[in-house]
């Protein structure tokens, strides 16, 4: 047995390749989708261009655009019913990612194609999924305040969209512009753990909602897409510039984690990172609250210096998130919202190249022991 194992074995498979991908590729401070490098990307696309890029394997004409856009207004919509039952999901005292997952699970009831697995169907379903997200998400911020679902409009980017139902107010262009750039970077990342997940699901033949409710539950852990909430809390614990240096050298000291920091593929930073801090130190200043940034970019400056980490997408976003007005536990469920694209894009990937995912277990456990009867055992 241990022949199999040699080399092989990896404490939470760093390292290990598990499938061939060309969705997307980090190779150094250099994260890519199908190609196009993130700063390219995020300066120059739109949310649902980026989705059809990462589906599609190339970038979209005017023509087909524009069909991908009315495709996704088509289904944005929550069916009434589905509504009415979201409404008895408990969601006072409940993590929204929680509620969202049942409520991926509900709305795999009311797709008539939620069982067929053709190509086909799968793009369909992949639509329903990616067009509807970001109306659950919104929905479960209405139901839990008593307030009416306000539904989308149609036209309109899924990025002023999420802004829109959240309130119900039309929202200021210049944050709809940067809301839409923050799906963009969150959209994937190659196998990440619950883009794993996904394909760990799709590999059994199961179907996309099954496998969009398994990413959900990975996404939901603090260690994945938690963690952006828990920057903010930690920052609205520690409150002022003035005590933010001493936290973070007391934290250091004791060796406890300093959320946002280090990531487990890029060792010379996050490229995503120095974007999302550009736009945390604009939106900090126009809220007239800039001592967020300034207390991120002094956190950012002792933990690089002291131990040499790096922030990661979550730390900036979590301010960014903040400054928009967005309550801080949604920090996670937006995270669904721009990683549906990427996971729907890694089952398309599953399916038309599958093979079921089977690894094998190092065991470490005793063997060839012999069963006691109850009566003699001590």
């Amino acid at each position: 047995m241990a022949e199999i194992y040699e080399g092989a074995l990896d404490k939470g498979l760093e390292g290990v390749v598990a499938c061939s991908t060309a969705v997307s590729s980090i190779m150094d401070v250099t994260l890519c989708y199908r190609g196009y490098t993130i700063e390219d990307i995020a300066e120059n696309s739109t949310f649902e261009e980026t989705t059809y890029l990462l589906w599609n394997d190339k970038l979209p004409t005017k023509n087909e655009l524009a069909d991908f856009n009315r495709e996704i207004n088509t289904y944005a919509t929550l069916d009434p019913q589905l509504v009415n039952i979201l409404k008895t999901i408990p969601s006072k005292n409940v993590h929204p990612m929680a509620w969202l997952r049942t409520a991926v699970s509900l709305a795999a009831h009311f797709d008539n194609e939620a069982q067929d697995n053709s190509p086909e169907a799968n793009k369909r379903k992949g639509l329903r999924l990616l067009a509807k997200m970001g109306s659950l998400v919104t929905a479960f911020e209405n139901i839990r305040n008593d307030k009416p679902v306000i539904n989308p409009r149609n036209e309109k980017s899924l990025a002023w969209n999420f802004l829109y139902m959240m309130t119900g107010k039309e929202p200021d262009a210049e944050l709809v512009k940067v809301f839409d750039m923050c799906l963009i970077l969150h959209a994937d990342h190659e196998l990440n753990c619950s883009a794993f997940a996904t394909r760990v699901t799709a590999s059994s033949l199961s179907d996309m909602y099954s496998a969009i409710v398994s990413a959900i539950g990975a996404l939901k852990g603090p260690l994945h897409g938690g963690a952006n909430e828990q920057v903010m809390l930690m920052l609205k614990k520690i409150g002022t510039l003035e005590k933010a240096k001493a936290f973070v050298k007391d934290a250091l000291a004791n060796k406890e984690k300093v959320m946002g920091f280090g990531h487990r593929v890029y060792k010379n930073g996050d490229p995503r990172a120095a974007i999302l801090r550009k736009m945390s130190q604009l939106l900090t200043q126009r809220m007239g609250e800039p001592h967020w940034y300034e207390m991120s970019a002094m956190m950012d400056d002792v933990v690089q210096a002291e131990k040499g980490l790096l922030p990661n997408v979550d730390f900036y976003s979590a301010t960014v998130y903040y400054s928009m007005g967005i309550p801080i536990d949604l920090y996670t469920p937006i995270f669904a919202v721009s990683r549906i694209s990427g996971w729907v894009a890694h089952a398309f990937e599953q399916y038309a190249n599958n093979r079921i995912y089977r690894p094998r277990g190092h065991w470490i456990g005793r063997q060839g022991l012999k069963y006691t009867s109850i009566e003699n055992r001590k």
